[in-house]
């Protein structure tokens, strides 16, 4: 399989600022050497608790936002090295569906503006063919041709996110982050828009970066899962291994909080102890210890676990005693 995104220690902390012109020298660790790969027409699936830095990830992959420390590299391409003129010329390469699909449409840009405005920008298509290229993309994702001379706010949620899709789509696009593309549904909507996502992934061959809190959706679009924690990935394995077999304490108590559709099940619930931890002082060693209940004093608090390798090649999880 072709490796279309490879990212590698990647890091970003951002500096806490006390005063107008003074800055803490304590920082908030947003990304905290984040490392994977990604191969073309795959999703890979991110999830974790809010504010565990997954939508700065998605940021920092598509530049964004700046990476304090660390590797991407799109197509064989460094990403964080390269040229403002280069990177707007490989952006058309990769977009991004954003979470609110109404504060991510300019309400005083119609349709046909919003999504031929990427085909102007990377000169796509001629004036002359834009309309026609921009009915066809709104047929693509569900809509009709004639919306395209309305307005945002003529659009219910569901039809604001598929306009954001289509003007993702408009420039053919190889990689596509999908910041919490459904969050901000309705449940039916949410799954006509997954429907949608993955019927484009078998079309068109497009990787997704898939973000979300929906542990079920997830695991439905997703052929691998990475789970976050405080700004690190913890665990990382095939969709089907990860949910049947979970590996790491964190992810474990995650996927016991999703609800059972079976009334009366006995689904053991794992109740994590005390607080997230601050991102602006971490603790020591696994930043997960001062709520594991398996962490071992002496150890968990000290040493710092990598993600590291299990004895399926496919399955790696940072814990000590994964």
């Amino acid at each position: 399989m072709t490796v279309l995104l490879k990212v590698d220690k990647l890091e970003k902390f951002f500096p806490v600022q006390t005063g107008m012109f003074s800055f803490d020298r304590r920082k908030v660790h947003a990304v905290d050497d984040v490392s994977f790969a990604l191969t073309a027409g795959e999703t890979l699936g991110l999830v974790g608790e809010s504010g565990c830095g997954k939508s700065t990830l998605g940021r920092l992959i598509l530049r964004l936002i700046e990476p304090s420390s660390g590797s991407v590299r799109f197509q064989e391409r460094e990403l964080t090295t390269l040229p403002a003129g280069e990177l707007r010329a490989l952006r058309k390469d990769m977009q991004i569906v954003f979470q609110d699909p109404y504060g991510s449409l300019n309400p005083r840009m119609s349709v046909r503006e919003t999504v031929g405005e990427a085909l102007r920008i990377h000169k796509l298509a001629p004036r002359s063919e834009e309309q026609d290229r921009v009915a066809a993309l709104l047929k693509q994702v569900g809509l009709r041709p004639e919306h395209m001379h309305r307005y945002p706010h003529e659009f219910s949620g569901g039809q604001r996110q598929r306009i954001g899709i289509a003007r993702a789509l408009a420039v053919r696009p190889k990689l596509i982050v999908c910041d919490e593309p459904v969050s901000a549904l309705d449940v039916s909507v949410q799954a006509q828009i997954v429907n949608l996502l993955k019927d484009l992934s078998s079309e068109l061959g497009l990787s997704y970066l898939f973000i979300a809190h929906d542990l079920s959706v997830v695991e439905f679009m997703s052929q691998r899962v990475a789970v976050m924690y405080l700004g690190r990935i913890v665990e990382l394995a095939a969709a089907d291994t990860l949910y049947a077999n979970p590996r790491h304490p964190y992810t474990r108590a995650l996927l016991s909080a999703v609800p059972e559709l079976v009334p009366g099940g006995n689904k053991r619930r794992l109740k994590l102890m005390g607080d997230i931890p601050s991102p602006l002082d971490p603790p020591t060693g696994c930043t997960f210890h001062p709520r594991c209940p398996d962490a071992q004093p002496g150890r968990c608090d000290v040493e710092r676990p990598a993600l590291r390798v299990l004895e399926d090649s496919a399955h790696q999880a940072a814990c000590h005693f994964a």
